[in-house]
């Protein structure tokens, strides 16, 4: 008998423990820009140690097929908070999207070029008659026509060749394209295939150093949801602060969630993560803080190429960011 009651009483305080969180948990759909990689590692962090459930929130991490994809469902309603860099993010509030940025991830800009030394391209002025190879959703298209009126050439003066992200290293060694874009947190993977035949420019060379990566949302939950926002937002702002001074814990809940992934790659993925979130305004303002100049600044670039202009003061905030949480030094 006394078995018994303990068995009911063990399965009454489990039920009780189930449901505490399926009432109280803000449900949260997050599509990051990507499929996972280090890039990604504190938001699996702050899941997988309970930080992002003991705010509240019970979220749910989305794989990402680019930067304008994961725009545009945040823009619909069909994710309530997304991952994108910002030209794309321009982009679809030019096309009607609806979405306010609330966390700066990538204080620099992570696009840059990739050829081969041998094609006979030297630096950005030889892209001009060549075949540039990425998909057709890579925000480095939407970067591309200020890029090129900054280097001197024509918008219309290179061949863009649709190239999936997998197949983006082995088109370029083929020959079947002359160069590709990238993530800079991925360099260590080209220099490797590459080696001293690498030839590499960043779009920040050329004066195209726009936002990021930033934590996007969709205005109409952010109306209806804002503490739910501001939970998230300071869970991921602690979650990257500590994943900044203690990558292991944060690589591993990565390479939990996500199986194949490679704990020595992603590891050297974070570390050139950490150097694209870095700069005077993350380390003194507040880790995800966006400064009005350099965001206007970054739109002004793109506002020629956008369907229709736009306030861009109404689509970005620091409401939420905690200033006393900083990107360590």
């Amino acid at each position: 008998m006394k078995r018994m009651l303990s068995r009911l009483m063990a399965g009454a305080a489990m039920l009780g423990l189930a449901a505490v969180p399926a009432h109280s948990q803000q449900k949260i759909n997050f599509i990051l820009n990507w499929i996972a990689g280090g890039d990604h590692a504190p938001y699996y962090y702050a899941k997988a140690s309970g930080m992002y459930a003991e705010a509240g929130l019970d979220v749910n991490i989305e794989q990402g097929k680019g930067s304008s994809m994961a725009a545009q469902r945040t823009g619909v309603g069909k994710n309530d908070i997304g991952l994108a860099d910002m030209p794309p993010v321009f982009a679809a509030i030019g096309k009607g999207a609806d979405i306010v940025a609330v966390m700066n991830i990538y204080a620099n800009s992570p696009y840059g070029f990739y050829w081969r030394k041998s094609s006979g391209i030297r630096g950005a002025k030889d892209f001009a008659g060549k075949k540039i190879g990425n998909p057709p959703w890579d925000a480095a298209r939407k970067m591309w026509p200020a890029f090129a009126k900054n280097v001197g050439i024509g918008e219309k003066s290179v061949t863009w060749v649709n190239v999936q992200p997998n197949a983006k290293l082995a088109a370029l060694k083929s020959g079947s394209i002359d160069i590709t874009t990238s993530f800079y947190n991925i360099h260590h993977i080209f220099q490797k295939q590459l080696g001293d035949d690498m030839g590499y420019v960043s779009g920040k060379a050329h004066g195209i150093n726009p936002y990021g990566n930033s934590i996007i949302v969709n205005g109409a939950f952010l109306r209806a949801n804002k503490k739910a926002v501001a939970a998230f937002v300071k869970v991921s702002q602690k979650a990257f602060a500590f994943c900044a001074k203690n990558a292991d814990p944060c690589i591993k809940a990565l390479l939990d969630a996500n199986k194949g992934l490679q704990t020595a790659n992603e590891t050297t993925n974070w570390g050139l993560v950490k150097q694209l979130m870095t700069d005077e305004t993350s380390t003194t303002k507040g880790l995800g803080y966006m400064d009005k100049e350099r965001m206007m600044k970054s739109y002004a670039l793109f506002e020629p190429y956008l369907d229709k202009p736009f306030d861009m003061s109404r689509h970005f905030t620091n409401e939420f960011i905690d200033t006393s949480i900083k990107m360590p030094q």
